[in-house]
């Protein structure tokens, strides 16, 4: 039998004089927008009337034309349902419902689909498991239900890994149709439904990332991305932005819409947990980004919810579970976003007489560590603390655990 249950008041925190820093230029500037961007509903009765026939004159001259058949992601464009409303409309709201601008990039994209065999792309076996669930790869939802999609071209700062990838043009060709392959079965989980979720985010890290040797690569996939695909990202959060990028930032800007602008979230070098629990889940965030997601955690059904708590600079929190009996099995992770602080666990029985054990000793945790999982079965009944202690930091730091309570099957 499983138990979970929190405890009234699992938190016990104990605090010393010792105030956060102040929030510099450069931290200002990587702090989220607050006219953070706010997805379409798609719903027709919402639009204005110019918008609405916009939407009717594109059906017409789609019919008209030659791809007046097509489908796109299993959908038929002219079905006259709500499906195909919703792409029809991130077609338009692309070109802002400028109808001949608007069927001049759908056709276009038909027409690079059918050559591109994308409808079949995601049965494809490309190669890359090496490459899978860390330079591109689906994993889990926002808190609004949006697919996720994270990008990391760290791997390719080794040579030899670059060369594998991008040696020569087949082999940058055969890495950007998994590349879309990767888009391909984030777009498969969307609803194209009004008010349903019909967009992902998209997480990339750029530490590490070599900018130059990757160039060409990068060009032809936003380029892929942008004519094929539009209005199909939410969000766009960039994590572990180097300082420079915010002067190069400040040079693109200005040709950028606001509405583009508006999806864009960017948090400096060491601040990627506390931007990510911000929009995702501690149980659906990887764990080297600060969260408890593991690759093989799939395989085991959807993930058990965290609880998620903070802990202040110049703060210890001791984590209370109580009401664990005698001969469980207590299994728990835990994480803080960019440690650098101590952890530790004992377990305290109920009784008196007897003492306290430490399941795991105090140890100062680096920043780059992921999360602690571990167990201990109980001879008797007890509680179960999880220490961690920021007293020596000024920095206030998001963290998360959950646990599950497996009691004895033992018959006395």
């Amino acid at each position: 039998m499983d138990s979970s249950s929190l405890s009234p008041n699992p938190f016990d925190h104990q605090k010393t004089q010792n105030t956060e820093p102040k929030k510099s230029f450069i931290t200002s500037l990587m702090t989220l927008r607050s006219n953070h961007f706010k997805e379409d509903t798609y719903f027709v009765s919402e639009l204005k009337p110019t918008e609405q026939k916009s939407l009717q004159d594109l059906k017409d001259k789609l019919k008209a034309s030659s791809f007046g058949a097509s489908s796109m992601w299993g959908v038929s464009l002219l079905g006259g349902d709500d499906k195909a409303d919703v792409i029809l409309l991130k077609f338009l709201r692309a070109r802002d419902f400028k109808v001949t601008e608007s069927l001049r990039m759908l056709e276009k994209c038909l027409e690079w689909r059918e050559e591109f065999k994308a409808e079949k792309l995601t049965e494809e076996d490309l190669g890359f498991e090496d490459l899978e669930g860390k330079v591109a790869y689906m994993r889990g939802y926002d808190k609004e239900g949006h697919p996720v999609c994270y990008n990391a071209y760290g791997v390719f700062k080794e040579r030899d890994m670059y060369e594998s990838v991008f040696g020569d043009e087949e082999k940058l060709n055969k890495f950007l149709r998994w590349r879309v392959q990767v888009l391909e079965k984030g777009v498969k989980m969307l609803h194209f439904k009004p008010g349903g979720v019909n967009s992902i985010i998209q997480v990339t890290d750029l530490k590490d990332m070599p900018k130059r040797e990757l160039r060409v690569a990068s060009n032809q996939i936003l380029s892929l991305f942008q004519d094929n695909y539009p209005e199909m990202v939410a969000t766009k959060i960039f994590i572990n932005v180097p300082w420079y990028f915010s002067v190069i930032y400040s040079m693109f800007s200005p040709f950028l819409t606001q509405r583009t602008k508006s999806k864009f979230v960017m948090s400096k070098e060491g601040n990627a947990a506390e931007t990510l629990y911000k929009f995702i889940r501690p149980e659906d965030i990887p764990v080297q980004y600060g969260g408890l997601s593991r690759p093989t955690d799939s395989q085991n059904g959807p993930p058990k919810p965290a609880s998620e708590f903070s802990i202040k600079g110049g703060e210890k929190v001791n984590i209370q579970i109580e009401g664990i009996e005698g001969g469980a099995t207590i299994t728990w992770d835990i994480v803080v976003g960019g440690w650098d602080l101590e952890y530790s666990a004992e377990f305290v029985p109920n009784a008196e007489e007897s003492y306290a054990i430490i399941v795991e000793k105090p140890r100062k945790m680096k920043a780059s560590d992921e999360a602690v999982c571990n167990s201990f079965t109980t001879v008797e009944a007890g509680k179960l603390i999880l220490s961690v202690d920021n007293t020596l930091s000024r920095k206030k730091k998001v963290a998360a655990y959950r646990y599950t309570v497996r009691k004895s099957t033992t018959v006395v």
